[in-house]
């Protein structure tokens, strides 16, 4: 039987209070309080400095940030720094990963960037994944960035995800953020969006509505929205 997935769509919600939502939801979809979730928002500016932590590759001082009123979390995920904001669609699916034999967490990572992979097809983009690094690309720009905590169940075997992914849609978001870091440390590469690759416009939330399906094709779920069904 085809589980639930509830999914939730936010126009802008601030990191600090997404991430303190998604570890509260980890806890209550592993006592089997909740249903396994993907969350759909925009952040407002904000860099992310993930398990690896380079600092180095943060190219702003203090003071730069809180003139250009950027955020800044050392967070859980793993993964180096990346950038969030307006114009950029974020998605944290919080899932159940079932311990056991066929447990494989790079398998995770592979299908969250197949759900883009999938939906860049559909709009004509040939997008694809480089051996050395996670995410999705586009030639060698990075259009969409994953990093993702496993976190550890205490009342059965087996993982609930959090964290996930970052798919930049709004054209000029290269200039608007990553030009404050080094991208995942990824010096030698650059950074598109959707807007950017076909030359259309599009809204963030028309993006984050037309996913589900694509993500929903690769994991196994019925997406509940609040007001309605989503297959």
């Amino acid at each position: 039987m085809t589980k639930p997935l509830n999914v939730s769509y936010t126009p802008m919600l601030d990191y600090g209070m997404a991430w303190e939502l998604q570890k509260l939801h980890v806890v209550e979809i592993d006592k089997g309080e909740r249903h396994e979730s993907l969350m759909l928002l925009q952040h407002p500016p904000t860099y992310t400095i993930g398990s690896q932590r380079h600092p180095e590759h943060l190219l702003l001082s203090k003071e730069e940030l809180e003139k250009k009123g950027i955020g800044l979390f050392e967070i859980d995920r793993g993964g180096d720094i990346t950038y969030h904001g307006p114009g950029q669609l974020v998605g944290y699916p919080l899932l159940v990963l079932e311990g056991g034999k066929g447990l494989d967490l790079h398998g995770f990572l592979r299908s969250v960037e197949q759900v883009i992979i999938d939906y860049l097809a559909a709009h004509q983009i040939e997008a694809g994944r480089k051996p050395e690094y996670t995410g999705v690309w586009v030639g060698d720009r990075k259009i969409c960035a994953i990093g993702v905590k496993f976190n550890k169940r205490r009342h059965d075997r087996g993982f609930v995800t959090s964290h996930g992914f970052a798919f930049n849609i709004k054209a000029g978001i290269a200039e608007s953020g990553f030009t404050g870091i080094i991208p995942c440390g990824i010096q030698e590469y650059g950074v598109t969006s959707l807007e950017d690759c076909t030359g259309r416009t599009f809204e963030v939330e028309e993006v984050a509505r037309e996913i589900v399906p694509y993500f929903t094709k690769v994991f196994p779920y019925k997406a509940h929205w609040p007001d309605k069904v989503w297959s």
